[in-house]
């Protein structure tokens, strides 16, 4: 059977390449973002046009890119892997090291040609199935701890009191936490069970609100479009909210494709959420987003997209759903695979990166030229997203979109109030903050 889909996906391989050029965006992914991006007409392809750079990782003392006002360094390498990060009360600093379990089945050529494709890249690297500690030392330096092993695709991390809760891609586990310690010898305790079924989508994105009772879960689709059919996607492309003391779990909204990561703004005591939408209807659909996620809402997965735009691939069409949908509200652009997403209200930078959101994007392999591949800032006024998204940092790839050298997952701020961001492709953790007078 893999012979057969190996020969077959060289064949159609040749037919995404020659396809490649009539499956370039048209527009801008400016025009693809904010509370009202262009829209394009679908379209349909055989096999969908893919580009991805080959990997090439960092160069010894080179750095991405940031904005004008602003500094880079590399507080630790050589990891496997970091995909989420989270800063302690003492400020120490968790590295989740991650990737997939590598439990879909591969059944069409297709889906081996994807799969080809993103492995170029370095993005289908071997996670570590762990957590490392990052302690800054009086010399400025970082020390690493391996602080938690032998996890199953980790990526969700939260505190609550005295107790670490981690979600692997199948359950979220809980371990004691004592401040100061580099090393939990404690194995995970099962908390609550999530839906674990092929993992098409298999991170867990985790927060909590802020008085600690609650856990909001990121569950992602297993499938684009239901091509696996509607049963394996029971309890998915939602957000779950899970109850600490009981440990009961409800859907909290529903609709959402693959919602990466979420984010508590206690300005508004609203959630918000990033979202990767649905592939292979052109380089300029559909665009990704950030949302506040209402209790009880649809956001059109998978009838509709962004709002009551009909996917008419999806059968059988659901036009009671498509009417409920709510349109999200802000578009990142198209294709730009945001993965990591802090709400701040204050932090080290200038003064022109307070009150808003900072969004990774690690870049997808659908979209040629290629989106994403950076950090952005977008400022909030009054609780809602306003204006364009400002790239922060970028850099990621060579000039010529030929070699990835690092992909942004992770954003958090460290104690001082600096942006640390995870690099999953460079194994990297980078430290952005102000270049001083």
């Amino acid at each position: 059977m893999v012979k057969h889909l190996y020969r077959g996906a060289l064949a159609m391989a040749c037919v995404a390449v020659l396809g490649a050029c009539a499956g370039k965006a048209s527009q801008d992914p400016a025009e693809q973002s904010g509370a009202a991006p262009s829209l394009p007409k679908a379209r349909n392809f055989l096999v969908p046009p893919m580009q991805v750079p080959e990997f090439a990782g960092w160069a010894q003392g080179a750095a991405p890119t940031v904005a004008p006002g602003l500094k880079i360094e590399k507080i630790a390498d050589d990891l496997k892997h970091p995909r989420q990060l989270l800063t302690l009360p003492n400020g120490d600093v968790l590295v989740v090291e991650s990737n997939g379990p590598g439990e879909e089945p591969v059944t069409t050529p297709k889906q081996l040609i994807a799969g080809m494709v993103k492995n170029t890249s370095g993005k289908g690297a071997k996670g570590g199935n762990r957590i490392t500690l990052l302690r800054k030392t009086g010399s400025g330096a970082w020390e690493k701890h391996d602080f938690i092993g032998n996890l199953h695709s980790p990526f969700g991390v939260q505190l609550i009191g005295n107790t670490l809760y981690v979600a692997n891609t199948d359950a979220i586990l809980t371990y004691p936490y004592v401040e100061g310690e580099t090393e939990i010898k404690a194995p995970g305790v099962m908390f609550t069970d999530l839906p674990s079924t092929i993992q098409h989508h298999w991170t867990k994105a985790l927060q909590a609100n802020p008085d600690g009772t609650k856990l909001y879960v990121g569950v992602g689709s297993n499938s684009n479009i239901t091509e696996n059919g509607l049963e394996i996607e029971y309890r998915r492309a939602n957000v779950l909210e899970v109850d600490v003391a009981t440990r009961g779990s409800r859907i909290f909204a529903s609709g959402i494709r693959n919602p990466t990561g979420l984010g508590w703004d206690p300005t508004t005591n609203k959630l918000w959420a990033i979202a990767n939408e649905r592939d292979e209807i052109g380089a300029d659909l559909v665009p990704d987003y950030m949302t506040s996620v209402t209790e009880g809402a649809f956001y059109g997965w998978p009838y509709s997209y962004y709002g009551q735009n009909v996917d008419t691939r999806v059968m059988p069409q659901r036009p009671d759903m498509v009417a409920k949908a709510i349109k999200p509200d802000y578009a990142l652009g198209s294709h730009v695979a945001a993965l990591g997403l802090l709400l701040t209200q204050k932090n080290a930078l200038p003064a022109k990166y307070q009150n808003g959101a900072f969004v990774s994007e690690h870049g997808s392999w659908d979209r040629s030229p290629l989106s994403g591949y950076a950090v952005v800032f977008v400022a909030f006024q009054d609780g809602k997203p306003v204006g364009k998204p400002e790239t922060l940092v970028s850099g990621f790839y060579s000039k010529d979109e030929k070699q990835l050298f690092g992909a942004p997952v992770g954003v958090v701020l460290d104690k001082d109030g600096a942006l640390l961001i995870a690099d999953d492709v460079g194994n990297t953790v980078w430290r952005v903050s102000a270049a001083g007078p």
